[in-house]
């Protein structure tokens, strides 16, 4: 579903209509299967609880548009050796992509986010780990290994979370030690030279159980398998080789006190940035031609596109219960990194190509001395009766140096600073029996400093401020046992915001004043069939107003930062899970995203040798007003399906896994070339488990139909793109020890 030309609050009223029909069939379907429902079963879906509040609840219970995934489901995507990027389209209204490979992932939520590949560049989606957010996009690439779920809250979350949440929240939540010794350890062996290890072993570390420990491994490993033609290099890129662990203590003494320590790090060298492919896409068509070939490039500078990334990192959450039951938390955080990438940017040489590639292109980016620090205190309170409070105080203090190497001139060094503090509080009330509404507000000051320390271009430093006030309001009903509705109201924003990386050709830099969203949704959380059947759905608009906007490529590749006076968004998102018999389960998700650009006097600089679409004014540049926003898919769909047969000792399985996305522009000018549309990619899985022995040996294969999808492209020089991952086969090996 969507709306060509939302250009009045008419039609934006009748696509609306639509999404809210569409909600309405599912509703009215699963009842149905419900009353079909004769008889109790023995077995049922189980219960899933989220912090999407801060704290424990049941995820139907919660008042947000929240997916969790976890357990197989959530494994299987990253068994290859996949990253970050593995999650796109994988939940409803989540996109990730990247032209920094696998080392500065975007994340997209519900259509907004952001597309500068600057190592500086802000998000609008917040990546949390373990409470703690991962601000600059390199710390965002941290392997996802040891995972218990995955959180997933759309629309903005500005009261709890902060500042940068004005799309939503990806939150990571690692497996924790426990007071029973386990763990376990996984091997898979993959073709294209892939070998990975993975395993945890934890415990109690005394005789009594108080105090506990974690220790969490990986080590991913692909042979290099892209062919440089131009150079007549064999299997001379596309490879890397990742290590990362994570060490956690825990002190419990199972009433007043606890404290978790979460010491981390990871080191990826001898890997490859994202390899952009010259003219692989003609004139007035987005179907890869004759020039793409998965295993070979062209490439005659970047030194065969080498990557590498190393980091640090530590927290401390504290836990203090005192006599009149409030609770203190302190979540005291460290993080460091640092990261280099190389890259042939044109995508070929100026002999063979492919396709007329008018001068060559490659540059260096990297960044050193990254330094995080946070620090939160909450306290919070159960009153009973029904009434809920927390309140507390966020301090954010970061900085890094970004290194760009253009190559025909010296390398410039920038330095970015930023510093935020924020209160914020909450309380959540039962009204009656079936009401419950909670309210929450926070005030955030942020401030930025841009500096550049060498450079032979003469720039002034920049530094900006803004204080905001972010609150959300929602009210659920609880129709009956089984299904809760509720209506959201949000507001959030997205901290002023410098881009300097242009320094390094000669450029200026620029600056984008705050944005702010609000965003009202309403949405039901169905449990139905004798608990075998959980159906969540919303329907949402979200005002985007002074919007940050990342104006990037044209005939120099420049990126320049700018508000668009609005942008409007609605659409729907759907979760559904089915235990259609007690070894049958199947997992789904719906999403649909309409999106426009609302600024009569923006203009960007198009593409330099494709088809722009869009009215060009007087000086040649693209008129985006009434555009989608780019990197934001019109729908998105997901499925998961698993069936297993039990035997003596164990169950025989087989699961498959299947996402495809809509229609989605890459710029925000729309054009023929940089666009895709019906892109898919599908995994299965089959194996046997032994739960007598704890073992279990599993064959698999992501992208088993070996799918060419164009992601991305850079517009500068050619129509230069790039794709997603090839098919992988493989064999995994898993061994589990300890636990009941």
């Amino acid at each position: 579903m969507r709306c060509k030309q939302p250009t009045t609050n008419g039609a934006l009223r009748v696509c609306y209509g639509v999404a809210t029909a569409a909600v309405a069939a599912v509703m009215l379907g699963a009842t149905s299967f419900t009353a079909g429902s004769a008889l109790a079963q023995e077995f049922v879906l189980e219960e899933i609880v989220v912090t999407a509040q801060r704290r424990e609840e049941a995820l139907q219970d919660v008042p947000i548009s929240v997916t969790a995934v976890s357990g197989e489901r959530f494994t299987s995507l990253f068994e290859g050796g996949e990253d970050v990027l593995a999650l796109a389209n994988r939940v409803p209204n989540l996109y990730v992509e990247s032209s920094n490979g696998r080392l500065a992932p975007r994340f997209y939520m519900r259509g907004l986010g952001n597309t500068d590949f600057d190592l500086a560049a802000s998000q609008s989606v917040s990546v949390l780990f373990d409470e703690v957010v991962q601000e600059n996009v390199v710390l965002k690439s941290y392997p996802i290994f040891d995972i218990e779920r995955m959180e997933v809250l759309r629309g903005p979350q500005g009261t709890l979370f902060g500042r940068n949440t004005t799309a939503g929240i990806v939150h990571f939540h690692t497996r924790k030690p426990t007071d029973e010794f386990e763990g376990y350890i996984l091997g898979t062996v993959g073709s294209l030279g892939t070998f990975n290890v993975e395993g945890a072993i934890g415990g109690p570390l005394n005789s009594d159980g108080t105090l506990m420990a974690r220790l969490s491994v990986l080590s991913q490993t692909r042979d290099d398998w892209i062919d440089n033609a131009f150079t007549g290099e064999g299997d001379a890129m596309g490879g890397w080789e990742e290590r990362a662990w994570r060490l956690q203590f825990l002190a419990d003494d199972g009433d007043n006190f606890s404290a978790l320590l979460n010491l981390h790090g990871r080191d990826m060298n001898d890997g490859t940035a994202a390899m952009f492919r010259a003219n692989i896409l003609d004139p007035g068509s987005d179907e890869l031609n004759q020039n793409f070939d998965r295993d070979v490039v062209f490439f005659d500078e970047g030194d065969n596109n080498p990557q590498e990334a190393r980091g640090v990192g530590g927290s401390l959450k504290v836990d203090i219960t005192f006599a009149n039951d409030v609770t203190l938390t302190s979540i005291t955080a460290y993080e460091t990194a640092e990261n280099r990438s190389q890259g042939d940017i044109d995508g070929g040489n100026l002999v063979t190509g492919p396709g007329f590639i008018p001068f060559p292109a490659h540059t260096a980016d990297g960044l050193d001395d990254l330094d995080q620090f946070t620090q939160e205190f909450r306290l919070a309170r159960d009153m009973g009766d029904g009434v809920f409070w927390q309140a507390g105080f966020f301090y954010f203090d970061g900085e890094f140096t970004i290194k760009t190497e253009p190559f025909f001139v010296p390398p410039t060094f920038v330095k970015h600073s930023n510093e935020t503090w924020a209160l914020f509080g909450q309380v959540s009330v039962d009204v009656g029996d079936r009401w419950t509404v909670v309210g929450g507000v926070r005030y955030t000051d942020d401030e930025k400093e841009f500096t550049v320390v060498d450079s032979i271009f003469s720039v002034p430093d920049e530094m900006v401020s803004g204080d905001e006030i972010s609150w959300d309001l929602s009210a659920t009903y609880t129709v009956n046992d089984n299904v809760n509705v509720y209506g959201r109201i949000a507001n959030g924003f997205r901290a002023p915001t410098i881009q300097g990386r242009d320094v390094a050709f000669g450029g200026g830099v620029s600056v984008a004043r705050a944005e702010t969203n609000t965003s009202v949704e309403i949405g039901f959380k169905s449990t139905l069939a004798d608990d075998r059947v959980r159906i969540n759905g919303a329907v949402y608009r979200y005002l985007m107003e002074d919007q940050q906007i990342s104006a990037i490529g044209g005939g120099g590749n420049f990126i320049e930062l700018i508000n668009a006076d609005e942008a409007l968004g609605f659409g729907v998102d759907l979760d559904a899970e089915f235990l259609i018999t007690e070894n049958f389960f199947v997992g789904m998700g719906v999403s649909f995203s309409d999106t426009e650009i609302r600024d009569t006097n923006i203009s960007v600089t198009p593409c330099a040798q494709c088809t722009p679409l869009d009215p060009l004014d007087g000086s040649g540049n693209a008129i985006i007003d009434g555009n989608a926003l780019p990197q934001a898919p019109d729908a998105m769909y997901n499925l998961f399906a698993r069936y297993s047969a039990p035997t003596d000792n164990g169950e025989i399985y087989i699961s498959t896994d299947w996402s495809w996305q809509g229609e989605t522009h890459f710029f925000l000018y729309e054009s023929a070339e940089f666009r895709s549309d019906g892109n898919s990619e599908g995994g299965v899985r089959a194996g046997y488990i032994n739960d007598e022995q704890g073992w279990e040996l599993a064959v698999f294969g992501r992208n088993i139909t070996d799918e060419e999808n164009l992601k991305g492209g850079i517009d500068f020089n050619n129509n230069t793109g790039f794709v997603n991952e090839p098919r992988i086969w493989g064999i995994t090996f898993t061994k589990n020890f300890g636990g009941n």
